[in-house]
């Protein structure tokens, strides 16, 4: 009986934090977890906002956001060098990006717009309204998939940009708000969660949180000089089977390898 009690005091109390009206809210980390190994680290430029992050044709394209900062480039993944780069409009305020095709995609914050580019040139195609706020941007190879900063995630169609269809994200029952950068990752999405060093793998089918990333420690804290210094941004290699991160204003980026720690 006093097990019983127990348990279910700390169901209360994670329900009470996972239903608490702040903007910042941890996971619950029920599933399995996972840490890292570092494999490699490169150069990132200390001033980009990342926002998107996708690895593409041996490239690096990445979005950075705040308004007046906003651009895309494409980088050389050894050096940092930015290679080719869009700056955006004032106005916008650039958030996820992904490739399709011979195209690359990128979202706004609040300007409910997107933007879709040439993936060679980085030459600007055509603008496509979006609904609510856009956060991260990935693809399932038939679908994109939007994150705007709730619990939920749309899947568009990729011609016309409509919503076919959403799953709410869910840890044993229990919301998982704020989801941001996202990647598609053997048929899992992984999407960062905001303000927090863990990433969720999202089954797409049923928003079922199925695992964990900590990725606590990977940056030292003497490197994170601004409070928006965080973590935001998953790159997937499929050919090579390379995983890498980053975060918002840092100045590294990691190749990393996951292990199970429960």
């Amino acid at each position: 009986m006093t097990n019983r009690i127990l348990c279910n005091l700390l169901t209360i109390a994670v329900l009470a934090l996972f239903g608490c009206t702040g903007n910042v809210q941890s996971p619950i980390q029920s599933q399995p977890l996972y840490g890292y190994r570092v494999v490699n680290t490169y150069p990132h430029d200390s001033q980009a906002y990342t926002q998107g992050l996708v690895f593409r044709d041996g490239f690096l394209f990445e979005s950075t956001g705040l308004n007046g900062r906003s651009s895309l480039r494409k980088v050389k993944l050894e050096t940092g060098e930015v290679l080719q780069q869009e700056h955006i409009d004032p106005q916008y305020f650039a958030e996820g990006l992904t490739d399709w095709g011979g195209q690359l995609v990128q979202l706004t914050w609040q300007s409910n717009v997107g933007f879709v580019y040439d993936l060679a040139t980085l030459g600007l195609q055509r603008m496509f309204r979006l609904t609510g706020e856009g956060w991260g941007l990935t693809h399932d190879g038939s679908r994109l998939i939007v994150s705007d900063g709730t619990d939920t995630l749309r899947f568009l169609d990729p011609a016309t940009f409509q919503a076919r269809s959403q799953v709410s994200v869910r840890d044993g029952g229990v919301p998982v708000k704020n989801l941001n950068e996202l990647e598609y990752v053997r048929g899992e999405i992984y999407a960062n969660v905001w303000h927090t060093n863990s990433i969720a793998r999202i089954s797409p089918e049923s928003g079922r949180v199925v695992g964990w990333i900590d990725l606590a420690g990977i940056l030292p804290g003497a490197n994170q000089l601004d409070s928006e210094a965080v973590l935001n941004g998953i790159a997937f290699d499929s050919a090579q089977d390379r995983l890498f991160v980053t975060g918002k204003l840092w100045p590294k980026l990691f190749e990393i390898k996951l292990e199970r720690r429960q």
